[in-house]
């Protein structure tokens, strides 16, 4: 079966943000360097506990990996591990981006707290250098917004809620994400998840991360992804192990010269497709995906336009 797509009337198109070099250092950025950074010491990091592979119960899922081609991108800490651990989720880097590769949280509807949300302030963290984190020269005065990977809502449950809302301020926690990122339909994806594990006090394990490319722009000196990615992991109403996957598209309207920027596309697609497309891989995730399944019995891509909560299909 052909994928399904829709066509998309890109007329009215309004000007959301606009990444041209800047001839010299604005006010804002000239600030934020002069700054002193806010670091996390790595010894007040240590002890957190970071995801769990078997928090779905006997539906374990183990921490992604990445093909061999990909392995020497992995960042290492200073004391020579690959996982950073936070509060309920964990984060692998990217040496060459400085960048996330993929963050993994996991989401406990029935003990969830509602952490209100103060003052931003972004911190690095003090396991790596700071030198290898892309931090708030990157986004001092323009319209590229701090974006969190694993959301900010997700891992704050049960007694370390507040830690956890703590932990996800940190910018190994964060991409770059123009101001139209947080569109409708990637916002309505994200609740959906968050408010289902809620409703039926059920658990969820969530991976994100950035769709690199060699040829992402380059701005500030840092390379802007063209995408984002998502992969649930979760059991459905008959308690069996299930897995679907979500991309977002930006690569189109990041291909212009003027970066006129419209609305943003989400799919739902296939483990397999993530993979493909990422160099990550997902243990045995694709086995349990509709997606995944219907590609490999078939032969063909299949991908599905969400407009709305009604097109998601977990």
């Amino acid at each position: 079966m052909p994928a399904r797509k829709a066509k998309i009337d890109l007329s009215h198109r309004p000007r959301l943000a606009d990444l041209h070099p800047l001839l010299a250092p604005s006010p804002a950025l000239l600030e934020a360097r002069a700054a002193t950074p806010r670091v996390t010491a790595a010894k007040d990091l240590k002890d957190r506990r970071g995801y769990a592979e078997d928090f779905l119960g006997g539906f374990k899922v183990p921490w992604p990996t990445v093909e061999q081609r990909l392995a020497s991108d992995v960042q290492t800490q200073k004391n020579g591990g690959e996982r950073l651990d936070y509060t309920h989720f964990s984060v692998t880097m990217s040496r060459a981006r400085r960048l996330a590769l993929y963050v993994g949280a996991n989401i406990d509807g029935a003990q969830h707290v509602d952490v209100a949300r103060s003052n931003d302030t972004w911190a690095y963290d003090g396991r790596l250098p700071t030198e290898a984190q892309v931090g708030e020269d990157l986004y001092a005065g323009n319209g590229l917004d701090r974006g969190h990977l694993v959301r900010r809502q997700d891992p704050n449950w049960g007694d370390e809620a507040k830690i956890a809302n703590f932990d996800t301020f940190h910018f190994t926690n964060c991409s770059p994400q123009m101001s139209g990122f947080n569109q409708k339909t990637w916002l309505e994806l994200e609740d959906y998840i968050l408010d289902n594990t809620q409703r039926w006090k059920a658990r969820a394990t969530v991976f994100t991360g950035p769709v690199f490319g060699d040829d992402d722009r380059v701005y500030r000196g840092v390379k802007i992804p063209k995408a984002f990615w998502k992969v649930v992991a979760y059991l459905s109403d008959d308690g069996k192990p299930s897995a679907s996957a979500y991309m977002i598209d930006q690569s189109r309207e990041l291909g212009q010269l003027d970066l006129m920027f419209g609305q943003l596309r989400t799919y739902q697609r296939s483990v397999i497709q993530i993979e493909r497309l990422t160099g990550i891989r997902f243990a045995n995730l694709a086995d349990y995906d509709g997606f995944s399944n219907e590609e490999r019995a078939t032969g063909t891509r299949i991908e599905a336009l969400i407009q709305g909560p009604d097109d998601i299909r977990l």
